[in-house]
């Protein structure tokens, strides 16, 4: 999936950037496993911290305040804020809870956020993984924002 991503946007002249919390990287690692990845990617946030996507994603502290960190609502506004500070034509957003402890009734581990700005307009979704693990929540989520990047392009 990755080798296809860097193709089309290679052929479409943009640029890809990830801001990543649960999956800490692993987005843009496996992007990068493609020779010239670095003509489509030039960096990816890791804001693991909520304070850190307020400050590097200018994720309103307010949506945090009332949607939790992981939600639709806080991985669109890190994927537009990702793509705003690189001026890039495509955001990517994940926030989730990989586990195995951190998750609630109303927000269970493997439940990852998601969000794709392209060029002006946002796709968000929701997952539920399922207690799975933490690094099979981590790969399962790469996976999925691989496939709907590539449905939404």
């Amino acid at each position: 999936m990755e080798e296809q991503l860097v193709m089309i946007l290679k052929e479409k002249g943009w640029h890809i950037t990830f801001a990543e919390s649960c999956t800490a990287g692993l987005a843009s690692a496996r992007l990068v496993n493609v020779p010239d990845a670095s003509s489509v990617l030039d960096v990816g946030f890791i804001t693991y911290a909520d304070e850190a996507k307020v400050k590097y994603l200018e994720v309103n502290p307010d949506t945090i305040k009332e949607y939790g960190v992981v939600s639709e609502e806080v991985a669109a506004q890190m994927c537009a804020g990702a793509a705003k500070a690189m001026d890039a034509e495509i955001g990517v957003g994940i926030t989730g809870i990989a586990g195995p402890t951190g998750g609630t009734d109303k927000k269970p581990v493997g439940m990852v956020c998601f969000g794709i700005y392209i060029k002006g307009s946002i796709k968000t979704w929701t997952q539920q993984f399922g207690n799975i693990g933490r690094n099979q929540v981590r790969n399962a989520s790469v996976d999925f924002i691989y496939e709907k990047l590539l449905e939404s392009l």
